[in-house]
């Protein structure tokens, strides 16, 4: 009869409890009273799920025969669950026997009764440990206290007095980053992928001493509120959430806590409150600024959205008698577009003389943009409001529809008539359009609860605009393209007009 043991030991129930290793084996052996035996360490692993590489490696052996009889020190080095506990408790005793080194298990009705309870007291004693180091660590958050390194790159977590301090170093790489993406420097660095590329380019090692930065990376950076001197924990709700490497499905994702849940500390400041809004209004547009690459630079691009429809223009060429004419249209013609637009469509030379001409008077006079911004704002409120007014209209007509058509699909005799096809088909289009409006009115909703940060942007205007009058002359198309997108946050296209947005 070849035997096997099975021991488990967690990081911190060995720091705790002091559950060694070598400590099972010795138990274990002693129990099957032979040093011939087939050993199955799990070291480091959570004994709250079955994933787990050498209990799966014990299971096959029993399931073909390698093993007939399972040794284990404890119930809760077994698992830590008492559903766990059972489960696998039955599967080896279809195969072989079960024994427990500190305390018998008999398959006996008591011998049961006792296992479970054993089982209960080790779930109940983990989740009570639990608990209570969360509670420490929120009490300690409360105290200003930093529980945990973070790891932020631009910070140094100090181990003595528990607070972080500022790495200047990286500190220097984290305003570049900000500048770079704010427009700030005169570098052409194009995006969150291009600021990566860039980063990389110069040699710069990452928080992990690697050389190779991910747009990932820089992203994360860009959108840490950190950075302007307020650290949040407690943010985090890891409740049901295991780390376990070797788990592959039921995974719980990680879900941030409400605001009011959190703990704020305050800490060092690297980029100050006005640009670190300024960064989350272009992160918000960025994919349209920023989306893809085309054969042809378009002034405009990422900027302009259809006043009638909702649709975003985008540049494309055209033929007209063998001509080449340069357009911004919203007909979306790509595979699988649900919604086509409403064909409007702008000479593209003309439109970007229209808004360049704009620019160039706001930079000139930056005091003028601020009044002329406010009485767009002013209009564009009126179409939003009545917008929102009218999705809200369509989404109330949408749900009763669908209730009508759910009925319908309850009576078979009307059916008959009908087709239950077309019935589901009904449903499917109306679903796809109340997600398209249900997405439509977040975004309006953001824009009409949207502040505009006025002292941020005349900043923003007044530098735009000494860059504009020193370099005038000899302005690339890269550097109007910059300019633009530094001061122009939208431009909307109606059908008898066009309305510019300043930040």
């Amino acid at each position: 009869m070849t035997i096997g043991i099975y021991c488990r030991v967690s990081t911190e129930e060995q720091a705790s409890k002091g559950y060694s290793i070598s400590d099972q084996i010795r138990q274990c052996k002693k129990k099957a009273g032979t040093e011939q035996v087939l050993e199955y360490i799990d070291e480091g692993v959570t004994g709250e799920v079955l994933e787990r590489p050498q209990l799966i490696k014990l299971r096959q052996d029993l399931k073909e025969g390698i093993i007939s009889e399972v040794i284990c020190y404890d119930p809760d080095r077994l698992s830590r669950k008492l559903q766990n506990q059972l489960i696998l408790a039955d599967e080896i005793e279809r195969k072989g026997k079960l024994t427990f080194v500190n305390g018998d298990y008999a398959k006996t009705p008591e011998g049961i009764l006792f296992f479970q309870l054993r089982g209960a007291i080790a779930e109940f004693e983990k989740a009570k440990i639990t608990e209570r180091m969360s509670r420490g660590r929120r009490e300690k958050a409360r105290q200003g206290i930093i529980v945990k390194d973070p790891k932020t790159y631009g910070y140094k977590f100090n181990k003595t007095t528990r607070q972080l301090e500022v790495d200047e170093e990286e500190a220097q790489i984290v305003r570049l980053v900000f500048d770079l993406f704010t427009g700030k420097t005169s570098k052409q660095i194009e995006g969150i992928n291009g600021i990566a590329k860039y980063l990389t380019s110069l040699g710069i090692p990452t928080k992990k001493k690697v050389g190779q930065w991910h747009r990932q990376v820089v992203r994360q950076i860009l959108f840490n509120e950190t950075y302007t001197g307020i650290f949040y924990q407690n943010r985090w709700n890891c409740e049901g959430m295991l780390y376990n490497k070797f788990k592959t499905e039921d995974k719980i994702s990680i879900k941030q806590r409400p605001k009011e849940e959190q703990i704020s500390v305050r800490i060092p400041v690297i980029i100050e409150e006005g640009q670190f809004q300024y960064c989350q209004l272009l992160l918000e547009q960025s994919r349209r600024r920023w989306a893809g690459t085309s054969k042809k630079n378009y002034l405009l691009s990422g900027l302009l959205r259809c006043g009638n429809c909702g649709n975003t223009l985008t540049g494309h060429t055209t033929t007209n008698w063998g001509k080449t004419v340069f357009q911004y249209t919203d007909i979306k013609n790509t595979a699988g577009a649900k919604h086509k637009g409403c064909r409007t469509t702008l000479r593209m030379e003309k439109l970007d003389q229209l808004v360049w001409e704009t620019v160039i008077n706001w930079l000139n006079n930056p005091n003028a943009i601020h009044e002329e911004s406010v009485n767009n704002q002013g209009s564009l409120l009126d179409y939003e409001k009545a917008e929102l007014e009218r999705i809200t209209q369509r989404l109330d007509a949408l749900s009763n529809g669908r209730s009508r058509l759910l009925n319908l699909l309850t009576e078979g005799d009307i059916l008959g008539e009908i087709g239950e096809k077309e019935l589901r088909e009904k449903l499917k289009q109306f679903k796809d359009e109340e997600e398209h409006l249900t997405s439509e009115l977040s975004k309006l909703n953001e824009r009409l609860n949207s502040q505009q940060n006025n002292e941020l942007s005349q900043n923003i205007i007044q530098e735009a605009s000494e860059y504009y009058l020193s370099k005038q002359n000899e302005l690339t198309f890269y550097d109007k393209q910059q300019l633009i997108r530094s001061i122009v946050k939208e431009i909307i296209v109606f059908n008898d007009e066009i309305k510019i947005l300043s930040f």
